[in-house]
């Protein structure tokens, strides 16, 4: 295990390169599985969730070799088993991606129960209304076992717009016999992402982008190379890492037309940045006070479901709020424990009123001072480091693994932009 030791009160200045969507790449690997051919993906974020996904496939009979970085070439034509491995699908919450594309290529699944971030309860019902609308059965015994004979195309509607859920029933409809019509699903950009993906391998799916899919179930797909897109919450917390060290930042291959409903909630912050068509331009002097609603109102920021805003950068939004003139409330609707990270802001001196699992009042600027700091999930675990950079004094971070799921070489990075912060081993 290791730790972070952060100084604070430098800014960050330079130019950075966006990695891969996290949450593009784990469905695009498990979609693998869906055809004998070989696979190339590229982009691909060399991270711990990355990598436990890898060792899944491994662990199925697969084969996963690196190109070179962020591109790997992967074959499935010998699955070897259907039943997962326990300790492995305990370390990511996307092993639960891999039920739909083995029971669609083998017709049954022993799936353990998932691992992850530790933000509440986080239901699985869906997932398996989805699969059992298409013809699986379903057994739980500690692990979940699914089988079916045949799948078959229905007209699904989910009771929540899932994420996982619809990249599940996706990933299995597109082997189903007939027509799949999905409506409620998740339209995120990693959706989209898979969606592309499962088309260019010869998937027919329309309505991309959209609540309702539309998926033409095939009897084989083919291999492909693809790129997966930029990832839209990290670009999001470099933007605010940016605006809080007073920093000058031109992010590159950011995908900035994902960022449309980040850039209003950045704007009731006084934040706010030039983009072309590729790269995003985080100039220094933002203003850093909350534009009120119309006659005065306190504004506020609340998650949603694509295109709302995206609750995992609803952390990143607090700790930046603490930085900015005025008082704001933050809502996130989605995650019942999220929020309980803000204790520790508090300790580092924030003016946050924590009225309940889901909403923050937070006032500012506060002066924030370096404390020690335990992340407890990736996207949290981002905001503590973001304020420590700009607080006053020496932080360290414990738990850093939970960050290093989703940030790659985030140290390394950091510093090339003026951060600093030293990764040491936590005795």
């Amino acid at each position: 295990m290791h730790k972070y030791l952060v100084e604070g009160g430098f800014p960050i200045k330079g130019k950075i390169k966006a990695n891969g969507n996290k949450n593009a790449a784990l469905p695009c690997i498990a979609a693998t599985l869906l055809t004998d051919d070989e696979v190339i993906l590229r982009n691909i974020p060399e991270i711990e969730d990355v990598f436990v996904m890898f060792e899944v496939l491994k662990y199925l009979g697969c084969n996963v070799e690196k190109i070179q970085d962020h591109e790997y070439r992967i074959q499935t034509n010998n699955i070897t088993t259907s039943e997962l491995p326990i300790n492995l699908c305990g370390k990511v919450r996307a092993s639960i991606l891999f039920a739909g594309p083995i029971l669609a290529r083998t017709g049954k699944v022993v799936l353990p129960p998932p691992g992850g971030d530790v933000i509440g309860r986080r239901r699985l019902d869906t997932h398996f209304l989805a699969l059992t609308n298409l013809g699986a059965r379903i057994e739980v015994d500690g692990v979940f076992k699914i089988t079916a004979n045949k799948l078959i195309g229905e007209d699904i509607f989910l009771d929540e717009a899932s994420v996982t859920a619809t990249e599940n029933a996706i990933m299995a409809a597109v082997l189903a016999e007939g027509e799949t019509i999905l409506s409620n699903c998740a339209s995120e950009p990693h959706v989209q992402d898979l969606c592309n993906m499962l088309n260019s391998m010869g998937a027919e799916i329309i309505g991309i982008g959209s609540n309702i899919l539309r998926i033409k179930g095939k009897k084989k797909l083919k291999g492909t190379e693809y790129k997966i897109g930029a990832d839209f919450m990290e670009v999001g917390s470099l933007i605010g890492l940016c605006a809080v060290t007073g920093g000058e930042l031109e992010i590159n291959d950011a995908d900035p037309h994902f960022l449309r409903m980040t850039r209003l909630g950045f704007n009731k912050l006084g934040i706010n940045w030039q983009q072309d068509e590729n790269s995003v331009y985080v100039p220094t002097n933002q203003k850093l006070k909350v534009v009120s609603d119309m006659g005065g109102s306190i504004p506020h920021i609340d998650d949603a479901p694509w295109p709302g805003f995206p609750p995992d950068l609803t952390s990143i939004m607090t700790v930046v709020a603490t930085q900015v003139e005025g008082t704001i409330l933050i809502h996130e609707k989605m995650f019942e424990s999220r929020m309980f990270f803000v204790d520790k802001l508090i300790g580092m001196g924030a003016g946050i009123i924590l009225c309940d699992p889901h909403r923050a009042v937070v006032s500012g600027p506060s002066r924030l001072r370096g404390d020690i700091l335990v992340s407890p999930d990736v996207r949290a675990g981002m905001a503590m480091v973001i304020a420590a950079l700009c607080a006053q004094g020496q932080s360290e971070i414990h738990n850093v693994y939970q960050i290093e799921r989703g940030y790659e070489n985030i140290v390394n990075r950091l510093n090339s932009l003026g951060a600093q912060i030293n990764r040491v081993k936590d005795i």
